[in-house]
């Protein structure tokens, strides 16, 4: 894999770390912000229509932006919101930050994944997309369990001051490393993209993405309280039970990735099966 595509993969780390981090947290920021577990719970939700909202807005408006450009943008947005959300007392502007944040992230993975699978070989673009992804899964068994023992020792919002500190490097490793054309050379016509939207088997695939996705996620957002007051785990054992999680999301993003080139009909049945 080229050198630049594990910085992309660098650069999604950290923000996947921020999307998913908030599953160890949300006890201490519901107490510190004096809000309840479920509103606190609503900063993943928030993250989540920012992403909704903003990857095809995001991907849209990037179609004729330079590659380095368009990466440089978002990274340096999502480091600024994360760097308000770590200094702000105020629940509504830590909301904010996140829907602006999870735009940023939106638009850099649209751009990253259109980037990544450039700089391989077509027989090549499931590894490189399993490549890139690999930097959320590795978040989840590095960086979201490192959040929440930093929360533990120094509050919830040191969480958010390591994720910015975290996309520094990225952003300089991005200026360097990836190449600065255009994301498309020769975009089609934005209304032909949309059109294509109209596929029924597309259609399908992303209702199964939504759906796998959604029952995902809302286990995850409420593991740290589950494991505990349901699951009766005492606090010291939330860091390991999410780094379970993302080491089994590390292990499946790579063997589906190596796997997807050759068959991917049989990926998807497999993993559908198994989970």
């Amino acid at each position: 894999m080229p050198f630049a595509l594990l910085l992309l993969g660098l650069a999604v780390f950290a923000q996947g770390t921020s999307e998913f981090m908030l599953s160890g947290l949300v006890p201490d920021i519901a107490r510190d912000l004096r809000v309840t577990v479920p509103a606190a719970g609503a900063l993943t939700s928030a993250f989540a229509v920012g992403m909704v909202v903003g990857a095809p807005l995001m991907a849209a408006l990037g179609r004729r932006w330079s590659r380095r450009g368009a990466l440089l943008g978002f990274l340096l947005v999502f480091l600024a919101v994360h760097v308000v959300g770590a200094v702000t007392d105020r629940f509504e502007v830590l909301l904010a930050t996140r829907v602006v944040g999870a735009l940023a992230n939106a638009g850099f993975l649209a751009v990253a994944l259109v980037t990544a699978t450039g700089l391989v070989a077509p027989g090549a673009k499931g590894r490189a997309t399993a490549t890139l992804l690999g930097g959320v899964t590795l978040a989840c068994v590095v960086g979201v369990p490192a959040g929440a023992l930093l929360g533990q020792v120094w509050g919830w919002r040191s969480a958010f001051w390591a994720v910015a500190l975290l996309s520094v490097p990225a952003v300089i490793a991005v200026a360097r490393s990836v190449p600065g054309g255009a994301a498309d050379a020769t975009p089609p016509p934005l209304v032909d993209e949309v059109r294509s939207l109209r596929s029924p088997r597309l259609l399908l695939a992303l209702l199964l993405g939504a759906l796998v996705n959604g029952a995902t996620f809302c286990t995850f957002t409420y593991l740290a309280p589950l494991a505990t007051e349901v699951g009766g785990l005492d606090d010291a054992w939330v860091p390991g039970v999410l780094a379970l999680f993302g080491a089994g999301s590390f292990v499946g993003v790579n063997v589906g990735g190596r796997f997807a080139d050759r068959s991917p009909a049989s990926v998807v049945a497999a993993g559908g099966a198994a989970l």
